[in-house]
């Protein structure tokens, strides 16, 4: 969550979903992710379509991150079909944690019904409130805005100033936002999503602690680490997997599913061969 500017990675998830958008075999449908990417980026998606240069963008993509482009696309998919699950479970609205560039409140059909809350620091909030209501003429009426500066303010006080009701089995996402975080601030963030309904829902991301101490060992894992550094978005934060479930039971979380990026992409690209971000982690857990 930087406070100064709009995250360059949320960008190039934006990216991603936008190249998938132009594929024939999408996956998904985001004509809103081309609006959150700078000028280079959106002339290399209008090319995507064209065969020569499909291979040249994945090539380059695949050099630079190995498995970043197959992996966020997968994830996406995979998110998506967690929050459709738990809306079917009987989730009665949604809080987007440290929002970036998601678009699921206006491209999910499911959700159209249900108010959607994002919550995130105002430079990022205002900038895509700004491009949803020059591309899209407005902001969907059941997306809300919430925003904080998390050096001034907690979740907590955010709760108590906007009235958030807690009694409502929610679905909270909380994307490619933990590795960024200090543990303290995690534990907190966990403490306050456990003061949801039972039957609530909370999706997230992590990366395998072993990144963090041994970039080496994941194919890519090195020289990603480098490059976040040069773009200063470091990586502070991971989990064991096979820990997981006893940290989130202390918050009385039930881990339901953990995959990491070679088993969520074999379930929704099982054919297209990519290796790499094997780091990268989503697990959803529920309010008992």
């Amino acid at each position: 969550m930087k406070a100064e500017k709009t995250s360059r990675t949320a960008q190039y998830m934006a990216f991603f979903r936008a190249l998938e958008t132009q594929r024939k075999d999408r996956l998904f449908s985001d004509p809103y992710a081309i609006h959150f990417t700078d000028s280079k980026l959106r002339l290399a998606t209008r090319l995507y379509p064209y065969s020569i240069f499909t291979k040249y963008i994945n090539n380059t993509i695949n050099k630079k991150i190995p498995g970043a482009l197959s992996s966020g696309i997968a994830r996406t998919k995979y998110i998506d079909s967690l929050l459709e699950n738990a809306v079917e479970k009987g989730v009665k609205q949604v809080i987007i944690l440290g929002a970036g560039f998601d678009t699921r409140a206006v491209r999910l059909d499911f959700l159209k019904s249900i108010p959607v809350i994002e919550i995130d620091h105002p430079n990022t909030s205002n900038f895509k409130a700004e491009i949803y209501k020059k591309r899209i003429g407005l902001v969907p009426e059941n997306l809300t805005f919430l925003q904080i500066d998390f050096n001034e303010q907690n979740l907590d006080e955010l709760a108590v100033k906007h009235h958030l009701d807690f009694s409502k089995p929610t679905a909270i996402i909380w994307e490619g936002v933990t590795n960024y975080l200090t543990e303290e601030a995690v534990k907190s963030t966990f403490s306050f999503i456990s003061k949801f309904a039972q039957n609530s829902h909370v999706i997230f991301t992590y990366v395998h602690k072993d990144i963090l101490q041994n970039p080496a060992s994941f194919l890519g894992g090195k020289k990603l680490l480098e490059d976040l550094e040069k773009i200063e978005e470091h990586w502070t934060f991971g989990f064991l997997p096979e820990e997981l479930p006893n940290y989130l039971n202390q918050f009385n979380i039930e881990v339901l599913e953990d995959l990491g990026a070679d088993a969520y992409r074999e379930k929704f690209l099982p054919n297209r061969s990519e290796k790499g971000y094997e780091f990268y982690r989503t697990a959803v857990g529920v309010r008992k």
